[in-house]
């Protein structure tokens, strides 16, 4: 399982062109599902995600978390993360989750993080969605499992 998190100062995802999911301060989550990947992976990097510190506090240094800033957290399924790249000039999706399962275990994932923090929005599993963004810093980080 993997994490793309942007630290950002607002973000929202959009399908069919109605606004799904919409956060302001706090993180976007981009997460790919592997085929190998449980709810123990799931539960593993939620709590990562949750105590992650990329928030500033007063001197300036990266030593708060999401919950530390009351951000929001919003979580976008994009199974392209899991994507090999390192041969060729096509990515191969072979270690990817099936639709199934990467749905089961971003449900999971979502629910988890909805059991410990109240401030969660998402998009649509497998939509075609349209994420915007303003990423704050910028600041980006890319947690895997």
């Amino acid at each position: 399982m993997k994490a793309l998190l942007q630290r950002v100062s607002q973000a929202q995802v959009e399908v069919k062109n109605q606004i799904v999911g919409a956060i302001d301060h706090g993180l976007l989550v981009l997460l790919g599902v592997e085929q190998q990947d449980t709810p123990a992976i799931a539960e593993k990097l939620a709590e990562k995600v949750l105590h992650y510190r990329l928030f500033s506090d007063d001197a300036g240094k990266m030593n708060l978390n999401v919950q530390q800033v009351s951000g929001g957290i919003l979580v976008v399924s994009q199974f392209t993360l899991v994507a090999d790249t390192k041969k060729g000039l096509r990515p191969s999706f072979s270690a990817g989750a099936s639709p199934e399962h990467g749905e089961a275990m971003y449900d999971y994932f979502v629910n988890y993080l909805r059991q410990r923090y109240p401030q969660i929005a998402t998009g649509t599993y497998a939509a075609d969605m349209q994420v915007s963004l303003t990423n704050d810093g910028p600041v980006t980080f890319m947690l895997e499992f």
